[in-house]
């Protein structure tokens, strides 16, 4: 399998727990709180390990928060290469209402990142070497980070020869898109902020994609697009691919879990296509599972036979 490496910058440690009501005003009892590595890059990074695959998640760590991120990707045997900074990694916060069924989920900024601490990072990736097959940099950026950082990224990745798979958002998405990227990953209100209107229909949706891809410097666009399924957008047009239908617990995830099957299936060796199948069926088995759990195995194999089968038949 081509080596994968995954990047993020602002790092999380994800807590959740549950009560009974959300009530402005009065303590609330809620159950046992569940800890678990977060952040884009290392969500990618945890959903290939859980796929049978290997990847390696560099990403900033610091204060105590850093360190139990560390135990808590140890624990799930996900190698990774922590760069020190001097503010504490950031903590976010997820309250499942269970009268309601509702999530209430509270992100924190993250730390201030100093230039030598970021330069470090990008240090890093230039240091990989040319047996780096693929680059994935995802999740926002933490404050005193550049914005073209995803672009700074991006060119490193053409030095060394790896293909650069970008999933992010904002200023950071508009500079990384112009690089020499492989895959874009956006959803589709970063769709619609790139392109700057929303598409009337599915067929100015894909004229819009395909125009997109031709300005940019993207080989590949994945343009999410919730229950609906994927867009996938290459130079030989735009096709789209339809999630299967399933139950729906929570949202958190699915993104990440998308990327980290379209990386995986390609460091495999699968075509694009294959790979985007794959990823949809990851991305769709997140949505089943409650809270911040990511996608399962079993569900995204399950799921991936039933896309295939849809394939066959048609």
């Amino acid at each position: 399998m081509t080596p994968i490496v995954t990047l993020t910058v602002n790092p999380a440690v994800d807590i959740s727990t549950s009560v009974s009501n959300v009530v402005p005003g009065r303590k609330l009892r809620c159950g046992a709180p569940v800890y678990e590595p977060g952040g884009g890059g290392i969500n990618v990074s945890r959903v290939i390990a859980r796929l049978g695959g290997r990847s390696l998640a560099v990403h900033s760590a610091g204060g105590h928060t850093g360190c139990l991120l560390g135990d808590l990707l140890d624990q799930e045997n996900v190698p990774h290469c922590p760069v020190p900074i001097t503010e504490p990694t950031r903590e976010s916060f997820m309250v499942y209402e269970e009268a309601t069924g509702q999530q209430y989920r509270f992100g924190m900024p993250g730390p201030t990142i100093g230039e030598a601490e970021w330069e470090r990072l990008l240090d890093i990736l230039t240091a990989l070497g040319p047996e780096t097959g693929y680059l994935v940099g995802s999740g926002a950026l933490a404050p005193g980070v550049p914005e073209d950082f995803y672009a700074r990224m991006a060119r490193i990745g053409q030095r060394i020869g790896a293909r650069v798979i970008v999933d992010t958002s904002g200023e950071a998405l508009r500079r990384a898109v112009r690089e020499p990227l492989y895959l874009l990953k956006p959803n589709y209100q970063e769709f619609i902020d790139l392109v700057g209107r929303e598409p009337r229909d599915e067929s100015e949706q894909e004229a819009l994609s395909l125009d997109l891809l031709r300005r940019s410097g993207c080989e590949v666009i994945l343009l999410s697009l919730g229950a609906a399924g994927i867009l996938l957008v290459t130079r030989e047009g735009a096709e789209r691919l339809r999630a299967p239908v399933v139950p729906i617990r929570s949202k958190v995830g699915a993104g990440d879990s998308t990327v980290a099957g379209v990386v995986l299936s390609l460091a495999q060796g699968r075509p694009i296509r294959d790979a985007a199948l794959y990823g949809l069926a990851a991305g769709t088995a997140a949505v089943m599972t409650p809270g911040s759990e990511l996608c399962r195995r079993e569900d995204v194999e399950r799921l991936h036979r039933i896309l295939l089968a849809g394939e066959a038949a048609e």
